[in-house]
């Protein structure tokens, strides 16, 4: 992998937000800035969206792309401690826009997503819940940051309890029982298991999900090592993980494109001439996740 070149399609591409985590991480750039460019995708409610996700451009707050916030916010280390934001964020969470007050769940597809341009997997179907993504890692976000700790622990212990049960897992739903646990990790907040260890259930299921066909990545939508350990969630990582890793490692140069960059594996299905823009989009979000599962995991 030519980390040089890499480096260089970031800069060159990517939006004001990328390229504050760039900066952050390769080159001595601040917490502040990333929180800077983040809010300008948060709305008057306090919750985000405006395409903070590429693939989703409705501009209304929603779970899913709060979600992605405080993912971006957990990874610079924004969440280690309560701050103004975190207060946003718990004021957006805790009027229960978008959230099923008898399942007690947070939607993963809202109504409005239809009236703007997005991909298949944003459209809303049924209730619009998808199990517990994201609302297992937003109930964790409450848990450390909000006065209703109490009720946002039943969630997280009901999503842990199903997790331990559930045969089939998706990559991304996956993503948000991991961020429940190292947010409640890193706040002090009870890790929450019954009767099983957690972590131990994690690493499990982790082991089942990233494909071990290394032949697949980067030309089929599967997951890979880099779609989790890209400077987050070393803890998890396995023996029966480290060789995908260090597989993945041998072939980013083959992957790598000619302009420095690496290229999204899915399309939106759809007729929505934008996705060319959110595909310019994910590209160097994509870049910088690979420049850092590649410096992580050396």
């Amino acid at each position: 992998m030519d980390t040089l070149k890499a480096s260089e399609f970031i800069t060159a591409n990517a939006r004001p937000l990328e390229k504050a985590l760039y900066c952050y991480y390769f080159e001595n750039g601040t917490r502040g800035k990333v929180v800077h460019e983040l809010l300008k995708y948060m709305n008057d409610d306090c919750g985000f969206g405006n395409a903070v996700e590429p693939d989703n451009w409705n501009p209304d707050s929603n779970p899913v792309a709060t979600n992605d916030a405080i993912m971006t916010l957990f990874r610079t280390g924004v969440l280690d401690e309560k701050s103004r934001i975190t207060d946003r964020i718990a004021h957006y969470l805790g009027s229960h826009d978008s959230f099923d007050e008898e399942k007690k769940r947070w939607l993963f597809a809202i109504d409005s997503n239809k009236d703007y341009p997005h991909a298949v997997w944003w459209e809303k179907n049924g209730d619009g819940i998808r199990g517990f993504n994201p609302s297992v890692s937003l109930a964790a976000f409450m848990m450390c940051f909000s006065d209703e700790k109490q009720y946002y622990a039943q969630i997280v212990l009901e999503a842990f309890e199903a997790l331990a049960e559930q045969e089939d897992m998706i990559a991304d739903d996956l993503k948000c029982f991991l961020l429940a646990y190292e947010l409640m990790e890193r706040n002090n907040a009870a890790v929450i298991g019954s009767g099983f260890n957690t972590k131990d259930i994690l690493c499990e299921k982790l082991e089942q999900v990233i494909c071990s066909d290394t032949s697949r990545y980067g030309t089929e939508y599967v997951p890979k090592p880099s779609d989790f350990f890209c400077g987050i969630f070393g803890q998890f990582i396995t023996d029966r993980i480290r060789p995908l890793i260090r597989a993945e490692r041998e072939i980013l140069g083959q992957l790598q494109q000619e302009d420095g960059g690496f290229d999204i594996s899915w399309q939106w299905h759809n007729g929505y001439k934008e996705f060319g823009q959110a595909r310019d989009w994910w590209r160097p979000r994509l870049t910088l996740d690979k420049l850092l599962f590649y410096r992580y995991n050396a």
